[in-house]
């Protein structure tokens, strides 16, 4: 796979990897609607076209991130539906096999989004789940009968939350994957304040990277 990223849109990592490795296996994949939510590069969304998905959509909010889908997907041969909106209100009435989605999951000071820079890229509220909690609750409305949420989020961000929000919706939780390593450079930086803030336990420097599926 070839990604190239406009100037400003994030640079894959390897939590993309995880949860492309995850959509990958999903059994309703091939042949199915995908939706990929704060797409940024589209490597999802590249993923999921050259692993058989019918129909692809990618969407973000920053400008820069669409013009990088619509890139990648020249660059890798495939069809991505590239739009620019906030979120699932980018697609009213809309519904998929499956919505995935990397967002923003780093806690910050406080809930107010970041409107511009790099913080875009990685800062989602005081828990690091702004994002991923609206994505949850909007969800049910944008899944086929059968289809499946998966996101992605550090174990700091509360893996019983995620799960709760998910019943709470109406979706049915599972676990994915769950893969354990060091902090990544942006939590490592910030390991007093969290730890202060209650969110990583006293002298703990770990996390586990977690794909947590919701079923419709």
């Amino acid at each position: 796979m070839r990604i190239a990223r406009v100037p400003g849109v994030f640079r894959p990592r390897s939590d993309t990897w995880l949860l492309a490795e995850a959509l990958r296996r999903r059994p309703r994949l091939a042949g199915g609607t995908v939706l990929d939510v704060c797409t940024g590069s589209g490597a999802l969304a590249i993923s999921a076209a050259r692993a058989g998905a019918a129909a692809v959509t990618a969407v973000d909010l920053s400008a820069r991130a669409v013009l990088s889908v619509r890139l990648n997907a020249r660059l890798n041969g495939v069809r991505v539906e590239a739009l620019r909106g906030d979120l699932l209100a980018a697609v009213p009435g809309r519904r998929f096999d499956l919505i995935v989605s990397n967002p923003p999951y780093l806690p910050a000071d406080d809930d107010a989004l970041p409107a511009r820079g790099t913080a875009r890229h990685t800062e989602a509220g005081r828990t690091g789940r702004v994002l991923l909690d609206r994505l949850i609750d909007a969800a049910p409305g944008h899944l086929v009968p059968g289809g499946e949420l998966l996101v992605l989020h550090s174990s700091l961000n509360g893996e019983a939350a995620t799960l709760a929000r998910m019943r709470a919706a109406g979706l049915q939780p599972a676990v994915a994957e769950r893969r354990p390593g060091p902090l990544g450079p942006l939590l490592a930086a910030r390991a007093p304040e969290l730890e202060a803030r209650g969110l990583l336990p006293t002298g703990d420097r770990s996390e586990e990277l977690l794909v947590v599926s919701g079923a419709a």
